[in-house]
């Protein structure tokens, strides 16, 4: 069936290319500024190329894949309502620190991991810290936008600049010192100690094992393990190897961050930048219980969540055309029984 007589497809091949229209717009934006903030490319390192290709793949992926989710009508509803929510004058007037808190305590800290598991929520900050880490220190060197030279030619002072211009001097005797030209190492730590807990907890717990897939929830931790063991190898082997077998070890390591790199748009590691969404509907939650009633169910009384609320939900389903709207005025309890008993009837039906 051709695309016109298809009116479904046709919106979806719209969408793919205005998808990698903006992607492609990002990308050329990467390079761009990856030539500008090295000056010309005088300050860009050309053994770091692998790297540098990868994060391109990675800005094309990213910005197509998330083009894709906001055009999605629950996604589209779930981003305006959030942008909604943030810009309003009245919320910003009448609760001024909402935004600023839930951008630490979601964002910044998960608090809605510590509901489940406090170890998970420790080993999940661990990654997350340890990750964010590598980023700031890693993207901005892949791309020639940091440089380290020394301050004098006898001294062990040095100085980091940023796009050609310093931002600090240091001793590179001193405990500062070590810890700039090691924070790749300290996040390394920090990584394995959160991805090898839930490596562990996927083996050990039951709940883990049953839904778990290869694929979505191994990889993505051995792939982080690897980046940081083969990272911390490379230290081990200038410090105390002398070099032996950096060369070997310095393209395993390029290795696993390229071939992770161009793998996280796909992936579970998506969820890093469809998280701030989430954020703005908690937002507009929170204001919405400051302005209207909570709604009860419609079967047994009980409070959902707000009259705004329920209707946003509502109004997403009835743009999914899914013929069950009305499913958005019953708490999660009385869907359950009222699935149950439709799936009764029709068991009951087939034994007539």
């Amino acid at each position: 069936m051709s695309s016109e007589r298809n009116p479904q497809v046709a919106a979806t091949r719209s969408t793919a290319g205005r998808a990698t229209l903006v992607a492609t717009g990002a990308t050329v934006l990467l390079l761009l500024a990856i030539v500008l903030g090295s000056r010309g490319l005088k300050d860009f390192d050309s053994a770091l190329v692998p790297y540098t290709v990868a994060t391109v793949f990675l800005t094309f992926g990213l910005v197509h894949r998330y083009v894709m989710w906001v055009s999605a009508p629950a996604a589209r509803r779930l981003l305006r309502q959030g942008w909604r929510a943030a810009l309003s004058w009245e919320n910003l007037r009448s609760a001024p620190t909402a935004l600023p808190r839930m951008i630490v305590t979601n964002l910044g800290f998960q608090r809605f991991v510590g509901a489940r598991s406090h170890a998970r929520w420790a080993a999940h900050q661990l990654m997350f810290w340890g990750c964010l880490l590598a980023a700031a220190i890693t993207f901005p060197l892949t791309w020639g936008w940091f440089t380290f030279t020394a301050s004098s030619a006898t001294g062990p002072g040095y100085e980091m600049r940023l796009w050609g211009f310093k931002v600090l001097g240091f001793d590179s005797g001193s405990f500062f010192g070590w810890a700039m030209y090691h924070g790749l190492d300290l996040a390394a730590v920090l990584v394995i100690a959160g991805a090898g807990y839930f490596l562990w907890r996927r083996m050990r717990d039951r709940e883990a094992v049953t839904g778990q897939r290869f694929g979505y929830d191994f990889v993505p931790l051995l792939a982080l393990i690897t980046i940081s063991v083969t990272g911390l190898l490379l230290t081990f082997s200038e410090i105390a190897l002398r070099g032996g077998g950096y060369q070997f070890l310095a393209i395993l390591h390029m290795a696993s961050v390229v071939l992770t790199l161009v793998y996280l748009p796909f992936g579970k590691f998506f969820h890093i930048v469809q998280r701030p969404a989430a954020v703005g509907m908690q937002l507009f939650k929170y204001t919405s219980r400051r302005r209207t009633e909570v709604f009860a169910c419609r079967n047994c009384g009980r409070p959902i969540d707000t009259t705004a609320y329920v209707e946003n939900l509502r109004g997403t389903m009835q743009d999914l055309q899914l013929g069950f709207d009305a499913w958005a005025e019953y708490c999660p309890r009385c869907k359950r029984v009222l699935r149950g008993n439709a799936y009764l009837s029709q068991v009951k039906r087939g034994f007539k």
